[in-house]
């Protein structure tokens, strides 16, 4: 039997092995992703939903590629989940909720300035069967400063100010599941949302926003708000840097469905990965995706992200279809409401690494 200085100073060497195995793993996973990741700088190309700025820098490298491995180990039960590099585990994190700040739905005028945005975008077409996942980041000139301002045809609302805006993946609005519970003209829409300043200065979130589009006349489902003929609700929300708009061109958003499981967003920026997991169930979105929009735009209520003279962006879009056929770039076919005020370039689509169709397109002012 040991004595009681003796289980300490067994404990205490234990504890010492165990950090010393902890460390020695975490360096060698390091160690991986930067070999990984020098390869993929010297020519290798990046995951097709990647930002796609090339860097010999092996720690800025080796982000990126913990962020590619971190995509093929999803979380896989309901609620919220967050990673630091190098680390290949997702903990399980505390959501949160807040209060439904509406992204709005398009609302086109006659008189209505073309800008990115409210129905005005591109959006990338599966070209054979339904989308399961989507990624988007941006490659980034001239950006120095932001601000999200009111747009008068919503009413002046949303999260105003500068360095506010939302980044969004967006589904199809058209299609009709057994979430429309037999309402006449009823399409279901979804929207996967990292969103500064959700909760407050300083704490973003990343969430799902859920619609029913012209549910009617009829009280919406319990839990849900009503916006004109329309039914909304948010997700739990997981809460998420707040990243200033300079560092655009370190944050990706990610997307999945399955049908009969969760849907999930994440975030990646840097050394954190942060990810919400939802039932399907709450749209059946899984069974109607065919057609994904990603941009960055104002934050909430039909609001606008006003970038300085001489901005540029090239937004980078991968999708899975369960195919490798190249898709299409539609034009004048986004679905949010909320816009940016740069002038859209041209679109290509393409089939990326692992043959994952891509649809690129730029945006300047």
């Amino acid at each position: 039997m040991k004595t009681l200085n003796q289980s300490k100073t067994y404990a205490a060497a234990s504890g010492l092995l165990t950090a010393s195995r902890t460390e020695h793993r975490r360096r060698s996973i390091k160690r991986i992703l930067v070999a990984g990741s020098l390869a993929a700088a010297l020519g290798v190309p990046a995951w097709a939903a990647q930002n796609t700025n090339v860097t010999t820098d092996p720690e800025s490298a080796a982000h990126a590629n913990w962020h590619t491995i971190m995509k093929q180990v999803p979380a896989v039960e309901q609620g919220c989940f967050h990673a630091t590099y190098p680390s290949l585990v997702w903990e399980k994190t505390e959501c949160a909720t807040g209060p439904a700040r509406v992204p709005k739905r398009i609302k086109r005028s006659a008189d209505q300035p073309e800008v990115v945005g409210n129905g005005g975008d591109y959006v990338g077409q599966a070209s054979a069967g339904l989308i399961s996942s989507a990624a988007g980041a941006f490659n980034v000139s001239g950006v120095k400063s932001e601000k999200s301002v009111g747009v008068a045809a919503f009413g002046g609302g949303g999260i105003l100010g500068s360095n506010e805006y939302s980044v969004q993946i967006n589904t199809n609005d058209r299609s009709e599941t057994s979430a429309c519970a037999g309402h006449v003209n009823c399409k279901v829409w979804q929207q996967f949302v990292y969103a500064t300043d959700y909760f407050g200065a300083g704490t973003a979130a990343v969430f799902m926003q859920y619609w029913l589009l012209d549910w009617g006349s009829s009280s919406c489902p319990k839990g849900w708000g009503q916006y004109e003929s329309d039914c909304y609700a948010n997700s739990l929300l997981a809460p998420a840097p707040d990243i200033p708009i300079t560092s655009l061109s370190q944050l990706e958003l990610g997307s999945s469905v399955q049908a009969g499981g969760f849907d999930s967003v994440t975030l990646y920026y840097g050394s954190e990965a942060i990810t919400m997991n939802a039932p399907d169930s709450m749209l059946d979105i899984s069974s109607v995706w065919k057609q994904v929009e990603f941009n960055i735009v104002g934050d909430a209520g039909g609001s606008q992200a006003q970038f300085n003279s001489g901005s540029s962006l090239k937004a980078i879009l991968s999708f899975a279809d369960g195919s490798s056929a190249k898709p299409t770039c539609v034009a004048n076919a986004g679905t949010t409401g909320e816009t940016n005020n740069l002038n859209l370039g041209s679109c290509s689509a393409s089939l990326g690494l692992f043959g994952l169709p891509l649809i690129e397109f730029t945006e300047s002012n």
